[in-house]
């Protein structure tokens, strides 16, 4: 159970920080914001490269097994099929 003492120095924190908030020029609240999110959009970019590097990697090693097994992939694609058509049918 929350006690009132915590509740207060929630509260009294919380007002600090509206505060702190409140006295902050608009433009540098705006000019935070627009660094924070290049820097995650930098991140992004940077995970979403090396995730399509991951995948062309990936995609070149399928297509070398598709290509050595043929039969045993389209009978794996095909009881793959069969299992994710019992999956959907039931819900």
């Amino acid at each position: 159970m929350i006690r009132s003492s915590e509740l207060g120095n929630e509260l009294e924190a919380l007002k600090r920080e509206m505060s702190r908030l409140l006295s902050t020029p608009a433009d540098d609240m705006l000019n935070a914001a627009k660094n924070h999110g290049e820097a995650l959009a930098g991140q992004i970019k940077d995970s979403l490269s090396e995730l399509g590097a991951t995948l062309s990697s990936e995609e070149e090693h399928v297509e070398r097994l598709i290509t050595e097994r043929p039969i045993a992939a389209l009978a794996s694609a095909f009881v793959l099929g069969i299992a994710i058509g019992f999956m959907l049918r039931r819900h």
